[in-house]
């Protein structure tokens, strides 16, 4: 037993918890301690210029140049009273994560030759910079000899401190203007859901000036002990394992969901949540999840925005304190074969400036029938672009979770609960001359008004559906742990925008021709019900039935990971944007061009790191158990009689044969798919490229896995080079 693995094992499973410095104070106390919020901005900025910038926040307002000299100033004798010596512009490339360049306060203090130096920060360097921008993915907007890439300052997301460095979270655009980030157009996006929805409610309520969009994220993940993921080369170069049988035991017992927390994790999570809310993140919840190590957390929901720029803070803590606590953390979608994989739910709803959550059933006929419109148009706008939302949460990675038993369906569908459902089904079975009166709509009692908590929830929760309706609030399921959340809040807010200026458009001209103004609702509402039924499931999603009937529906069931980033160009799609002036035509080709060369490019790693474990880690290692069978057959037929020998020897032949044909056939598939890969690298167009990986390569790996997981069960356990899932999965 001195082979890698049951040394890493054994470093493993001798861990304690990491010790963990607590906080004296409460966490209200030291909330917020390393963001520049509105409080730091009072204390540091004049009040003239305060005003400035929370009208630019809250009303959308552009901010005069001259104003972020004042600003720079005050930013920055706050950081550096917090210990901060550099500053970056910290923005989000199209490569899922976060980017930046420190730069340090230091200039000269006049002539380079005095050698006198001093801390300097103005307007100029916080409101624009101009970094590299050569080896971001840019989908061919620019050249790579071009370099010219700009940041720009976001003042609606505070800047904060990491360690010593002050970050101004920024839009990143291209020397021509083309977006080449996930803020820019989901910044775009939040614009066009506030613009759309206002209209909208001022058809009901004219003090309503401005809607926001809100997201609450649920982020899922993995740990593995840090020992047990270096001697996995698989997850080191992939984030997922390519091979592994099944554990005798997983998740069948559904005893970690909720159960007591590992003290390992617990001191991991407990330091996670003390660093977040110094960054003004309100974690609210931890618990173990369904699979084996696999946990979650959430925070209280709050404006998109800033609840993204939250997201992948975050995300950047756990890696970093789970390095602390000897933990690797995974957030790949399907880390493991056989368990449940993880995911960020994105729940995500709309409020007025009035205090008016609208997907909250009201109290009164007309707050209902104002939760109705919006419930409606939400429902008709997933169906419009049901395929752009699938597109908007399509990776290689998250394809694996998807429709696995444990994660909607590769199919978008809403679920509305049975409630929700008569509602809508009694509004289109009314006579168009005998529409639903405002006396109706409040006895159909969408809610109770002496118990308010029927109100915010009133259905079951669907489990299978991608896109749930939950009480007050959407709750998009299929977004993957490791995305953006940007990804697929601006294409739903988008899509949910351009929707809401059909329906203004449409009702406007009813009432134009003179028609009343509630029945020119209920008149265009009962349309888009009968319209997007064919989205509406409240059924088992995982069931194959729901895949025939969806496809009977005419819902989008692609399921080519290539093939459903088309969705972002087709023309349905692509005018859409343009009316909501999100994204052009351009910058979506753009973005399809980087989806797809990210695909390639993580099917072709998979492709190389599974070859080479088959070639020269597992075959080796089948072999040489394969020789001390052969070596045993042949001293069974030295010490004893043939009849004897063929006896005792049956079973070590039957090994022999079984080893040698799972070799042989993992050699086989291993050469054919570096023989696909080479003719699928030939091909110029990014697409046809992805799409070749797609069909070419990766249908090898599971053959290849197949054998690789029959060789786990038949080689001696204590020669097999790679941790198995027992010891990866359990954390004592």
């Amino acid at each position: 037993m001195s082979t890698l693995r049951f040394k890493v094992v054994e470093e493993a499973f001798k861990r304690e918890p990491v010790s963990i410095t607590v906080p004296k104070e409460f966490p209200s106390e030291y909330f917020g301690k390393y963001v520049f919020n509105r409080t730091k901005m009072s204390k540091y900025l004049s009040k003239d210029t305060m005003n400035v910038i929370i009208k630019a926040i809250d009303e959308g307002v552009t901010l005069p140049h001259n104003i972020s000299e004042h600003v720079a100033a005050g930013m920055k004798m706050w950081a550096m009273e917090m210990g901060a010596t550099h500053y970056t512009h910290w923005f989000q490339p199209l490569t899922e994560g976060t980017a930046e360049k420190h730069d340090s306060f230091i200039e000269y203090n006049g002539s380079p030759l005095e050698c006198d130096i001093l801390e300097r920060f103005s307007g100029k360097l916080l409101a624009q910079q101009e970094p590299d921008a050569s080896s971001f993915p840019s989908g061919g907007i620019r050249n790579t000899f071009e370099a010219r890439g700009y940041t720009a300052w976001d003042p609606s997301s505070p800047a904060f401190i990491v360690e010593d460095t002050l970050c101004i979270p920024t839009v990143f655009i291209s020397y021509t203007g083309e977006a080449l980030d996930y803020k820019t157009p989901l910044l775009k996006s939040l614009s066009a859901i506030d613009k759309a929805s206002v209209e909208v409610c001022n058809l009901f309520d004219k003090n309503v000036k401005k809607v926001y969009s809100f997201l609450g994220w649920e982020q899922e993940f993995f740990l593995v002990d840090q020992a047990l993921y270096s001697a996995r080369p698989d997850l080191m170069l992939t984030d997922r394992t390519l091979m592994g049988h099944d554990s005798a035991k997983n998740q069948q017992l559904e005893d970690h969901y909720f159960g007591a927390i590992p003290p390992r994790v617990a001191a991991f999570m407990r330091e996670l949540e003390f660093e977040a809310y110094r960054y003004g993140i309100p974690i609210k919840t931890r618990h173990n999840e369904v699979a084996p190590n696999q946990f979650e957390f959430a925070p209280i929901y709050g404006e998109t925005n800033l609840a993204v720029d939250q997201n992948l803070i975050v995300m950047s803590l756990m890696h970093k304190i789970a390095n602390k606590h000897n933990f690797r953390l995974l957030l790949h979608e399907k880390p493991f074969q056989g368990v449940n994989g993880s995911g960020k739910h994105c729940n995500w709803s709309l409020g007025t400036d009035t205090g008016v959550g609208l997907f909250t059933p009201g109290k009164t006929a007309e707050e209902n029938l104002l939760f109705v419109t919006f419930l409606v148009n939400t429902v008709m706008a997933v169906y419009t672009h049901n395929a752009l939302l699938k597109a908007s949460i399509m990776s290689a990675s998250n394809t694996h979770r998807l429709g696995a038993n444990e994660a909607p369906p590769a199919i978008i569908s809403v679920f509305l609960g049975t409630h929700i459902s008569a509602v809508l089904d009694k509004i289109e079975e009314s006579a168009e001359n005998n529409i639903i009166t405002m006396d109706e709509l409040k006895r159909m009692k969408l809610g109770v008004a002496h118990v308010p908590e029927v109100l915010i929830d009133n259905t079951d929760r669907n489990r299978t559906s991608p896109f749930a309706f939950t009480g007050n609030r959407f709750e998009f399921r299929a977004v993957g742990s490791s995305a953006n959340c940007s990804s697929a809040m601006f294409v739903l807010n988008s899509v949910v925008a351009a929707q809401l200026n059909s329906f203004t458009k449409e009702v406007s001209a009813k009432i134009n021709e003179g028609m009343h103004r509630e029945q020119a609702i209920f008149d265009t509402l009962r349309s888009y019900i009968k319209k997007s039924k064919p989205i509406r499931f409240d059924g088992n999603g995982y069931s194959d039935e729901w895949k025939d009937e969806a496809q009977k529906r005419g819902l989008d069931c692609e399921t080519s990971v290539p093939l459903i980033f088309d969705a972002y160009t087709s023309q349905q799609s692509v005018e859409m944007f343009r009316s909501v002036s999100v994204l052009n035509t351009v910058e979506l080709s753009a973005r399809n061009e980087v989806k797809w060369e990210v695909y390639t490019k993580k099917i072709q790693i998979e492709s190389r790191v599974l070859g080479d474990l088959s070639i020269n880690h597992i075959i080796p290692v089948a072999t040489k158990y394969q020789s001390a069978l052969l070596d045993n057959l042949y001293k069974i037929k030295i010490v004893f009689d043939e009849v004897r020998a063929a006896e005792l020897s049956e079973e070590d032949a039957s090994l022999i044969e079984q080893i040698a044909t799972h070799i042989s056939i993992i050699k086989k598939n291993v050469d054919a798919m570096v023989e696909a890969r080479k003719v699928a690298n030939k091909m110029e167009d990014a697409r046809e490229k992805a799409i070749a990986y797609s069909n070419m390569v990766e249908p090898y790996f599971n053959v290849i896995r197949y054998h690789v997981d029959k060789l786990e069960l038949i080689v001696d356990n204590e020669i097999w080079p790679l941790p198995k899932y027992r010891e990866l999965l359990f954390i004592s």
